[in-house]
């Protein structure tokens, strides 16, 4: 599975942004498609997915209400509405792909086989 994320860039704390993705290559329907983010000096960390097996969507305490991860899967298409941007959430955002479907195996990053490049998202205040 190939992931091509796009989307980022720099905008003001309030603002809005929609993270594109593009999976490409065998059964990329059927991985849990998902969202993690790296902000400069911290570990990567899960932000959002939805689960192959039931499409259940998962968040991040920390955006819940303020971003939403859904997926076209006749375009092979992932995104992640992002609203109410804060400053804390400036990172480089990578897409993923993964077999595992549940929750707490989806929080892990060893559980994601496959990774886009990064896309930066800056907010300023």
């Amino acid at each position: 599975v190939q992931l091509q994320a796009s989307g980022g860039g720099l905008v003001q704390s309030g603002d809005s942004l929609t993270l594109s993705c593009a999976a490409s290559g065998r059964a990329s329907e059927s991985y849990s498609m998902g969202w993690f983010r790296q902000a400069p000096g911290k570990a990567r960390e899960f932000v959002a997915a939805e689960s192959y097996r039931d499409r259940r969507r998962y968040y991040v305490d920390s955006v819940k209400g303020r971003f939403t991860v859904s997926r076209d899967k006749a375009r092979n298409m992932v995104y992640l509405q992002m609203n109410s941007l804060k400053p804390e959430d400036t990172a480089v955002y990578y897409c993923a792909a993964s077999g595992y479907y549940s929750y707490s195996d989806l929080l892990s990053t060893i559980k994601w086989a496959y990774w886009g490049q990064g896309t930066q998202v800056t907010v300023s205040s």
